[in-house]
């Protein structure tokens, strides 16, 4: 059975992770205006894997007989000045996310709760990969530049990444 703080806390987590997970909707479709399918794919697969995060602390919660809340949806921003704008927010955004991962191990180890410390575990591995992932990206958009061909050049790595991603996830089954 999981303590009222902690089953509160990680409602709040789900709601966290179900608001990431529009935001990158958002940035996917601002992609897909702009004309950058590559990142466009990108952000629409970023949604999907914080959905999955979303439903994954869901059906934990139903496993140790705590209760999961749907978390309301709240209004996400629909305009960027640019793909160097998106990338810094997303990284500040994961930078959230993980603070808040690590106070959840934090409140798991005050409440002596180590089913759900080795739970959190997964999401304290995730976010560094995360994190990792969007500086390297920002590390090649600064190399990169701002000419006029920057965006076709910006849109072809983050498409290499893509298919890295779809390689290592085919792989992995």
């Amino acid at each position: 059975m999981i303590s009222e703080k902690m089953e509160k806390a990680l409602n709040e987590q789900i709601a966290m992770e179900g608001h990431s997970s529009f935001v990158y909707l958002s940035i996917a479709s601002w992609c897909d205006k702009e004309g950058l399918e590559g990142c466009n794919e990108f952000f629409r697969r970023q949604s999907d894997e914080e959905r999955f995060h979303m439903l994954k602390i869901f059906n934990y919660l139903s496993e140790v007989d705590g209760f999961a809340k749907t978390p309301a949806v709240e209004q996400v921003p629909h305009t960027f000045d640019s793909i160097q704008e998106v990338f810094k927010l997303v990284l500040v955004q994961e930078q959230k996310v993980t603070s808040s991962v690590n106070d959840l191990v934090t409140l798991s180890l005050d409440e002596n709760d180590y089913t759900t410390k080795n739970f959190l575990e997964w999401y304290v591995a995730e976010q560094r990969e995360e994190e990792a992932l969007i500086r390297g990206i920002l590390d090649k958009i600064k190399l990169i530049g701002n000419g006029s061909m920057s965006l076709y050049y910006i849109d072809k790595e983050i498409q290499k990444i893509n298919q890295a991603e779809l390689a290592a996830e085919g792989a992995a089954e």
